[in-house]
């Protein structure tokens, strides 16, 4: 019986036992993959949450229209009748206080007149007569001139505390906001540097976990990335092997086999 021969490359012993290792290790190490809790690994548990300084300065964000009552309370200082409100309640009392005086004062002039007359010989006559009307005409005129100016005198007075009632409402609408914006921008600067810092730890724990969960297969790439170094830089060992030549009965076995084979491919 002929015998057929056979030539092959095996790897050396030492490099064919670590490849063995490795894919060993490599099927272990799938297969623990495979079995890893992803919601370990990623999730919102990563992800870091804004913390107090943020939260109060959305809370304060709500209060950016306090500014509201203020514009309220300038508009009632505005308008025809605005002035009432700033009239002082005893301007009628010293206007009739001084109107009483001036009328004590132009009753002396008339007795003045009266006095006049008598050392004249004149009293009771026309000429007095005319002298008193003359008097009580312009006294009377003075004394409207009087009341007029101290009417316009509080008049002024309520004008002008309503216009700095005005300018003092509008200055608090326009400073309430803007206090208040640079304490959120403040807070809220303060607020994303903390946020940052968390953020910062957090990802930091999510790189370990990611670590410690893939650091088997990463380690069994490595070891095979090292076997495979070896297999392309080590020589081979040449290995022959002999095997007995079919004989002529087994030779027309596996020809039956195969016309058999065809003919069910061909006729089924």
């Amino acid at each position: 019986m002929a015998e057929l021969q056979q030539t092959k490359i095996l790897p050396a012993p030492f490099i064919e036992a670590a490849g063995k290792t490795y894919l060993d290790e490599l099927t272990s190490s799938v297969g623990g993959i495979k079995g890893l809790d992803l919601s370990k690994l990623y999730g919102s548990q990563f992800v870091a949450a804004p913390g107090a300084l943020q939260t109060q300065a959305e809370q304060l964000a709500g209060g950016l229209g306090g500014y509201q009552p203020y514009l309220q309370a300038a508009q009632a200082a505005t308008g025809p009748t605005a002035y009432q409100a700033y009239m002082s309640p005893y301007q009628q009392d010293v206007i009739d206080t001084a109107l009483q005086q001036y009328d004590i004062q132009a009753q002396k002039g008339l007795g003045n007149i009266s006095q006049q007359a008598i050392q004249a010989g004149a009293f009771g006559g026309g000429r007095e007569g005319v002298q008193r009307a003359e008097y009580q005409t312009q006294s009377d005129l003075n004394r409207a001139a009087l009341q007029a100016q101290l009417l316009q005198q509080g008049f002024g007075q309520a004008q002008q505390l309503a216009g700095q009632q005005f300018t003092q409402q509008m200055n608090l609408a326009q400073q309430t906001p803007a206090l208040l914006g640079q304490q959120i921008a403040g807070l809220s600067t303060l607020g994303a540097q903390q946020q940052a810092q968390q953020q910062a730890a957090l990802t930091a724990q999510q790189q370990l976990a990611q670590k410690q969960g893939y650091q088997p297969l990463e380690a069994s790439q490595q070891y095979g990335a090292g076997v495979t170094q070896l297999i392309a830089g080590y020589p081979g060992k040449t290995s022959i092997e002999t095997a007995p030549s079919p004989t002529a009965l087994q030779t027309g076995l596996g020809a039956a086999s195969t016309l058999a084979g065809i003919y069910k491919a061909l006729y089924r």
